[in-house]
């Protein structure tokens, strides 16, 4: 997906009826749950920046409708939004499957020491009011 002077115009005239509906990007970034970030790459005609060609087309449709433009005439018009991107970067780090040191791992024997004598408890009580009310 280029940065080419139809995305540049897009996001121009996006960003003029944005302001001209006098909205912040907060507020459609809240209204229509697109990072604030990917609406200044999409206005700034940064399309590129996005995370692949398929967001930025979503983005762009979704965007375009909440600003009352048909989001779909935008797309058919203009075909090199749809043109994928080269090879992603991907950043490893919180949420992967990678195993991490952690001191505090493994099995907590005290809590379930405390829990297993807990259930014997109930299960003696238990025993023992049953031959107390002779139900056994």
């Amino acid at each position: 997906m280029m940065n080419s002077e139809a995305t540049k115009r897009i996001g121009e005239m996006f960003k003029e009826k944005r302001r001209e509906l006098n909205l912040s990007l907060k507020e459609v970034e809240n209204a229509t749950s697109i990072r604030m970030s990917h609406l200044k790459a999409i206005e700034e005609g940064e399309v590129g920046q996005l995370i692949s060609s398929v967001y930025a087309q979503g983005f762009i449709r979704q965007y375009a409708t909440f600003l009352g433009f048909d989001g779909e005439a935008i797309l058919r018009e203009n075909p090199e939004l749809s043109i994928p991107t080269g090879r992603q970067e991907f950043s490893y780090g919180i949420g992967t499957l990678e195993m991490r040191g952690n001191p505090g791992h493994g099995v907590k024997w005290l809590p379930n020491l405390v829990w297993i004598a807990a259930f014997a408890a109930v299960v003696a009580a238990a025993w023992a009011l049953a031959h107390y009310l002779e139900l056994l």
